[in-house]
């Protein structure tokens, strides 16, 4: 697992498995995880292999959080492989007001 500090209320954790990324985010996902967040995604880019969003703890997001979950997203439209799996309320409801829930819909 690639560590991240993360603060006491959030956490960006990502774990390099034989054949994907797996990107896993627990707590309050803010700015104060800027940090973390750089170190996924430049971590996910230079490994180029599918991509696992897991939000599925997440309790909380701010912009900060929802602008790394974009930043995800336009790598999959770049053509990196990123599926976004179990995004709770708490991120669903932004994406809402954003009007872009659709981009973020687990692959069928």
């Amino acid at each position: 697992m690639v560590g991240t500090g993360g603060t006491a209320a959030g956490t960006i954790s990502l774990v390099e498995e034989p054949g994907r990324t797996v990107v896993l985010l627990a707590g309050e996902i803010d700015v104060a995880l800027r940090a973390d967040a750089s170190q996924a995604l430049s971590t996910a880019l230079r490994r180029d292999l599918p991509v696992v969003v897991d939000a599925s703890e997440v309790t909380f997001a701010d912009s900060g959080g929802i602008a790394f979950l974009i930043q995800f997203r336009a790598l999959g439209r770049e053509g990196l492989d990123v599926t976004f799996r179990a995004l709770p309320p708490a991120i669903v409801d932004v994406l809402d007001l954003l009007g872009v829930r659709d981009e973020f819909a687990p692959a069928a």
